[in-house]
């Protein structure tokens, strides 16, 4: 075979490819899948917003540190980036098929003559013989090519499949990301909330001891039987009982918070010591129409390519009904030195066209399978954006109604304050008894627990609508895929500084 005609034989890709077997994909419109024009929640939904950095809202710096850094530490997120890179490989090796492949080889060969007068050998079975030092030699070179032929474009149909996979983990890697973003966020919430409540708890204690030391002076002057100093113990032992509970729920907090940003579980108790305020974001936020959710939403547009890589595997499937033509061919040369390699150069060329012709119904049951498979990823994506629209009007209602909460429970702490002050001034003139400054005081205490709470399921309630529209993520900021530029994961933990503190912590 001449180099002309394995030119050929290489070239032969770009030609015998042909029609593509299977159902082409083309994407659902919004009406198609049932996306209404507007949400049924009242919403600003006449503007959008750049939520990529969603949580630099809350302006809380430890906040901004710990979830910004979230790619580069969260382990869950690594691991969708090696995902990714499998995916990326995949990809690759799906477009090997389109092309040729060549191999070669080469080889040195001498020959000797047994014969009397030269050297003696001892042979295993003890006899002794005389070898020459040879005859001369032949060097060996060849190249082998073959081609599997995409005739009715099952190759063609695998590496759209494929990339359409490989799209899909790059949404995957994203909604992973928002995920831990979110999960790191309502922790640091949880974490903060918990230590307002023991604030609360602490406060509360201390005036329950004062009440104590009271009742008790009361007892012992006669003015009172012992039933008060009792009912003040046994509120002050209730009250120093949910301390621990507390407590337990802050260092809970705290370590999920550390483990989920890539640290040992207590790394971050010095940066979290310090009391901060519960982080409260500005609103309102313009959430926009569902049409817009749904193109920022990285779960719903994985969703989509997963239904176009199912629908390419059909015309894979497909594929295999129709013949397979495999063609191959081989150049080889042999001379007794380097220098007459190229002076006879001898190869073949070879076609075979095969075609399977009774498999008991196997081939077609793939293609049935492959299509059900289609089916199920088509209902899968229509539930991914019926729950992306879910999580919106979900989290806009949540929200609303922790904004009003805390608003009514803004009003209810400050009277009960007033109350308390006031059944305390006139338990110590003896003008009330103790029952009605325990139950003020247990009112005050509910109704600062109670604005906490409201305050921080406001901000959860804003770190779910910031999700469930899709931020925290950036298309250029996907990993590539390739594993010579995806950063490998160390044991290390990175560091956290303590914030500074303010007057108000000192």
């Amino acid at each position: 075979m001449s180099i002309r005609r394995l030119s050929v034989l290489l070239a032969a890709p770009a030609v015998l490819s042909a029609c593509a077997m299977g159902p082409d994909y083309r994407p659902a419109s919004s009406a198609e899948l049932g996306v209404p024009d507007r949400y049924s929640v009242a919403a600003d939904q006449n503007r959008g917003e750049d939520l990529a950095r969603w949580w630099e809202r809350f302006n809380d710096p430890l906040l901004d540190q710990l979830v910004a850094e979230t790619a580069a530490t969260n382990l869950d997120v690594a691991q969708a980036v090696i995902r990714l890179r499998q995916a990326r490989e995949s990809l690759l090796q799906s477009r090997a098929s389109l092309l040729p492949s060549l191999s070669g080889s080469a080889g040195y060969s001498r020959n000797f003559n047994v014969r009397g007068g030269n050297a003696a050998v001892t042979l295993p079975d003890g006899t002794v013989t005389n070898i020459s030092r040879g005859t001369g030699g032949s060097f060996t070179l060849g190249a082998d090519a073959s081609y599997q032929a995409d005739l009715f474009g099952g190759v063609g149909r695998t590496i759209e499949a494929s990339r359409a996979s490989e799209e899909a983990s790059r949404f995957d890697y994203a909604t992973v990301l928002i995920a831990q973003q979110a999960e790191i966020a309502r922790n640091y919430v949880t974490a903060r909330l918990a230590q307002a409540q023991l604030a609360n708890a602490r406060s509360s204690l201390a005036l329950q001891d004062d009440n104590l030391e009271i009742a008790g002076f009361r007892v012992q002057a006669g003015l009172v039987s012992s039933l008060d100093e009792e009912t003040a113990r046994a509120q002050r032992a209730q009250t120093a009982a949910t301390i621990p509970t507390i407590e337990a729920n802050y260092n809970s907090a705290v370590s999920r918070l550390a483990v989920l940003t890539g640290r040992a579980p207590g790394a971050l108790k010095e940066a979290m010591a310090a009391t901060r305020p519960i982080p409260i974001a500005a609103t309102p936020i313009g959430v926009g129409i569902p049409a817009d959710t749904l193109r920022q939403r990285p779960d719903v547009l994985a969703a989509e390519r997963n239904l176009a890589a199912a629908t390419a595997q059909i015309g894979v499937a497909r594929a295999q009904l129709y013949p397979a033509l495999a063609i191959s061919g081989s150049i080889d040369t042999n001379a007794t030195s380097l220098s007459d390699l190229t002076d006879v150069i001898s190869g073949g060329l070879f076609a075979g066209l095969t075609q399977t012709i009774f498999n008991g119904g196997r081939l077609r049951s793939q293609v049935r399978s492959q299509e059900a498979a289609a089916e199920g990823a088509l209902l899968t994506y229509r539930s991914a954006v019926l729950t992306a629209l879910e999580d919106v009007e979900n989290a806009i209602v949540a929200l609303d109604a922790a904004q009003r909460r805390a608003r009514e429970l803004a009003v209810a702490l400050d009277a009960s304050r007033n109350s308390a002050i006031l059944s305390r001034s006139q338990y110590r003139a003896g003008l009330t008894d103790f029952t009605t400054l325990n139950q003020a005081e247990a009112s005050l205490l509910s109704a600062s627990n109670g604005l906490v709470q409201a305050q921080a399921d406001q901000a959860s309630a804003l770190v779910q609508l910031f999700t469930a529209l899709g931020g925290g993520w950036e298309a250029a900021a996907i990993p590539s895929g390739d594993t010579r530029d995806t950063p490998r994961i160390t044991g290390s933990f990175p560091a956290v500084a303590p914030p500074e503190q303010t007057p108000q912590d000192r």
